[in-house]
């Protein structure tokens, strides 16, 4: 099963310095059959706009990834953390018992993420941050795993606490890609730029696809395109 959601309905919020949408309910917008997907709690595809951003505030109990699709964010938080993150990198936040930060936009043009909540496996835990480099290079042509939770994955990419996976693929026009799918699992797909097909389904930048019950996505393109997708319980 493979629902797509088109960008152009998402719950949407415009602050003037932030231009918002929403795959699952999240501060105003609500829908109550888009709560989550498994344990996949959040995806908001962000535009924040030149020298603005979140000021510093708190969170707890959430593993929070950004994915950055163009320009960069700069973090900083009350651990002492700092860092910049830039166009396909990413950076992992495990709130644990609580962490405060900020996310602000430096830069001189727009900046556009994916902003991912999972829920924890285990609350209580000590917070920490981290991001990471991952040139698109890795990626070309196949799905490599940024972030993940699960035993047996790559020792290169991100932990989170999560019974969770992060993966992305850029693809030429022309190149299939394919990720096979454990029992069980949930998967949430959403194109960071370009126009796919998966299993049939057609998706451009923003939609979004929820996927269960399937044993294996066979991604393909006619333009060049990048895919980013989360794997849950």
């Amino acid at each position: 099963m493979i629902e797509l959601r088109p960008y152009a309905q998402l719950g949407a919020a415009q602050h003037g310095w932030l231009d918002a949408r929403h795959h699952f309910s999240f501060a105003e917008y609500h829908d109550p059959k888009r709560m989550h997907w498994g344990h996949l709690r959040v995806w908001n595809d962000d535009i924040i706009a030149p020298h603005s951003g979140f000021p510093p505030h708190p969170h707890r109990d959430m593993e929070i990834i950004t994915y950055v699709r163009s320009g960069a964010i700069s973090h900083a938080d009350n651990l002492g953390n700092k860092g910049r993150t830039v166009a396909g990198d990413i950076q992992v936040m495990s709130a644990g018992t609580g962490i405060t930060h900020s996310e602000y936009n430096l830069e001189d043009e727009e900046t556009r993420i994916f902003q991912i909540w999972i829920l924890p496996d285990e609350k209580g835990l000590p917070p920490s941050w981290g991001t990471r480099q991952f040139p698109n290079a890795e990626r070309a042509g196949s799905f490599i795993t940024l972030a993940s939770g699960m035993a047996g994955d790559d020792e290169d990419a991100l932990r989170i606490r999560a019974n969770a996976r992060l993966a992305a693929a850029t693809l030429n026009s022309g190149q299939v890609a394919e990720y096979h799918i454990a029992p069980g699992r949930k998967l949430y797909l959403v194109p960071a730029k370009g126009r796919v097909e998966v299993n049939g389904v057609v998706a451009h930048a923003g939609d979004g696809l929820a996927i269960r019950d399937e044993q294996r996505l066979r991604v393909t393109t006619s333009e060049d395109s990048e895919v980013v997708l989360v794997d849950v319980a």
